[in-house]
């Protein structure tokens, strides 16, 4: 039996998706929280192969618990169902460890369709949302890797794991204000604004790998 919980505030959506998860996987056992503290008493009671979480929660992020959940369960599936479809959202939950990643207002239909691509090794992935990851990927030259230092790489590489810079500077043995200039040099030459985007040039240029 496949114990799946559910992390959504808003009732209807909520119930939508517990109906979608049945159907599309008849053998689950559902589980519902409407908050992460409903969803942390329930992890605190058992551990789930699958988990459908929404971003904007009452008391925090989805994209925060992926990791809580990973702790309470290491081999939990983890889909974002959400109306969040920015670029930022999507490399976010993806660098967190989220396998998927589905938009509400897709007919239950093709909710339903691509949760059982799950069981065939597809994943599920709404179509606008399969189209910004192929577009940052196909679209962008490809970053030269000798642009940086070997210092700047292995700088960039645990900034994309997701060590904020203290803990850089502890890592590599370097006061953090010099990660900080490293961080802004970094910025500058792969024309990025934000750790999300440094992260996916990280991925580019091979130093990191998403989870599949």
């Amino acid at each position: 039996m496949r114990r799946t919980l559910i992390l959504e505030d808003h009732a209807e959506a909520r119930d939508m998706l517990g109906e979608v998860v049945l159907q599309a996987l008849p053998d689950s056992r559902v589980d519902l929280a409407a908050t992460l503290q409903q969803a942390t008493q329930h992890l605190q009671k058992k551990c789930y192969e699958l988990a459908i979480v929404d971003i904007s929660l009452p008391d925090g992020n989805g994209i925060d618990f992926i990791t809580d959940i990973h702790q309470n369960c290491p081999h939990v599936y983890v889909v974002m169902a959400t109306i969040h479809d920015s670029s930022e959202y999507v490399f976010n939950a993806l660098r967190a460890g989220a396998k998927g990643y589905l938009l509400k207002d897709q007919t239950r239909q093709s909710l339903i369709a691509a949760l059982k691509g799950i069981l065939s090794g597809h994943p599920p992935l709404s179509p606008s949302i399969a189209h910004i990851i192929l577009d940052y990927f196909h679209l962008k030259e490809e970053p030269d890797k000798n642009m940086l230092t070997n210092r700047e790489k292995e700088v960039l590489t645990l900034l994309a794991k997701g060590y904020n810079r203290k803990s850089i500077a502890q890592l590599l043995g370097i006061s953090h204000y010099t990660v900080a200039g490293f961080i802004k040099q970094i910025y500058a030459k792969l024309e990025v604004h934000s750790s999300v985007e440094a992260s996916m040039e990280a991925a580019r240029m091979g130093l990191i790998h998403f989870e599949r």
